[in-house]
């Protein structure tokens, strides 16, 4: 090739200086590729950049913000655990007091109950004694004043003679009893 060249007549080129109307040609290409690439596809890789970065850095804030509001909302339940504990605990204390109350109260009534009780069966023993007692003074008047009749052998049919007699004897065992 080289032969062909030089037979030609033509001049010999040096291979390391480039030939001027590539030199012109490559030039206007570059050209027009930087301005293609600075007019359309620079300005979309940084809008697509642009939004990869806003999307990160918005994913991180709304994280850091969704991390922020876990974190107060944790704080919040935690507080309101801890009132409920306290209002837990409050509750069973008034329910130990009440119940306390409620314990002294039914003691109180039962205890006044049984004094009643108590008290009524007193009375109800008082008042059989005293019926028992009349019973048995007549009784024991009747038959002391017949015992004493055989003894002394007239009658006592006076009533009110047999009646002081009868008085006279029971306050004399009476009085002999209560020594």
């Amino acid at each position: 090739m080289i032969f062909l060249a030089a037979e030609g007549g033509e001049s010999t080129h040096n291979p390391i200086i480039p030939i001027w109307q590539e030199i012109v040609v490559g030039t206007v290409a570059f050209a027009v590729l930087c301005f293609v690439l600075m007019k359309f596809v620079f300005p979309r890789m940084e809008q697509t950049f642009q939004a990869r970065v806003d999307a990160i850095e918005g994913g991180i804030k709304r994280a850091e913000a969704a991390q922020a509001e876990a974190n107060q909302l944790l704080e919040q339940y935690r507080a309101q655990l801890a009132e409920a504990r306290t209002d837990a605990a409050k509750i069973r204390d008034d329910a130990r007091a009440d119940a306390e109350g409620i314990r002294q109260d039914i003691l109180a009534k039962a205890r006044e109950e049984s004094d009643r009780v108590i008290q009524a069966g007193k009375d109800a023993l008082a008042a059989e004694r005293a019926t028992i007692v009349r019973e048995l003074r007549a009784e024991v008047g009747t038959i002391a004043v017949d015992l004493a009749s055989k003894i002394v052998g007239e009658s006592l049919a006076d009533e009110a003679r047999r009646k002081g007699t009868v008085d006279r004897f029971l306050s004399g065992l009476e009085s002999t009893g209560a020594r």
